[in-house]
């Protein structure tokens, strides 16, 4: 198949560009790994007591972590504790006090 080019003729290459998008070696995953560590860092800070809650075990700040995930769409990254208690300090106890230290976080990703 033979091309007739112009001079400013733009080529695309879909499959670079997906794998540019998608991929989870990727240099958007990359950015989007660094920010996340950024991310569980600033939490890790957040959850170490003042100010928020004492720290009695440091369970809840050893178990914040993060990940990448690849879909049919896009790479994304997830980042959180599963400590159950930990969703009770972020949204609110029993006696309205919160202690929010993921949703601060987001701003390290910047």
């Amino acid at each position: 198949m033979a091309f007739n080019l112009e001079p400013g003729d733009i080529i695309y290459d879909l499959a670079a560009l997906q794998r540019l998008l998608t991929s989870e070696q990727g240099p958007v995953a990359r950015d989007l790994a660094r920010r996340l560590i950024r991310c569980e860092s600033a939490a890790k800070q957040n959850a170490s007591g003042r100010p928020g809650p004492r720290v009695q075990t440091g369970r809840l700040r050893s178990s914040i972590s993060w990940r990448l995930g690849e879909d049919r769409r896009s790479v994304y990254g997830d980042y959180g504790t599963g400590v159950e208690y930990g969703y009770y300090l972020e949204t609110g106890l029993r006696n309205g006090r919160r202690y929010p230290f993921l949703l601060p976080a987001l701003n390290a990703a910047r």
